[in-house]
């Protein structure tokens, strides 16, 4: 139990002092269970958390689209930025984290990313990946 934030109790009945410096740290264990989630104990410690597990299903017009989305961002590398190509990049990215988290990119999304698409047109337009991202949204939007 903790006293007034100075000392833990950690099931052995002895006590550490918390922050004071004070190395007579209690021997014994920490022993945990049944967390349901990541644990980390003691000072400067990472925790990275990795789920397994089936991915959300996606319908093959949805999975063009976003294969089409990271060939157009990995094109966009290759070309002088601009206001517009950045602007496309996040909505492109934003469609890529959709359709991953959620199996598909909704109508909004898709909306949102034609006229992204439309305003880097001078870009897009010669683009292979920019022409077939437009017509994977145009199937899904239809039209």
């Amino acid at each position: 139990m903790a006293e007034a934030g100075n000392t833990t109790e950690n099931g052995t009945g002895n006590t550490a002092a918390n922050g004071s410096g004070d190395t007579r740290a209690a021997r014994g264990g920490i022993h945990v269970t049944n967390t349901g989630g990541n644990v980390t104990i003691g000072d400067h410690n990472t925790v990275t958390s990795t789920v397994h597990g089936t991915p959300p299903a996606r319908d093959p017009q949805q999975e063009e689209l976003l294969q089409a989305v990271r060939r157009l961002r990995t094109d966009l590398g290759g070309v002088v930025p601009t206001e517009q190509t950045a602007a496309l990049d996040t909505e492109l990215s934003d469609t890529e984290d959709e359709i991953e988290g959620t199996g598909r990119a909704d109508a909004g999304r898709l909306t949102r990313l034609r006229r992204a698409l439309t305003d880097a047109g001078a870009v897009t337009g010669i683009l292979a990946s920019g022409v077939a991202v437009g017509q994977a949204v145009g199937a899904l939007l239809g039209g």
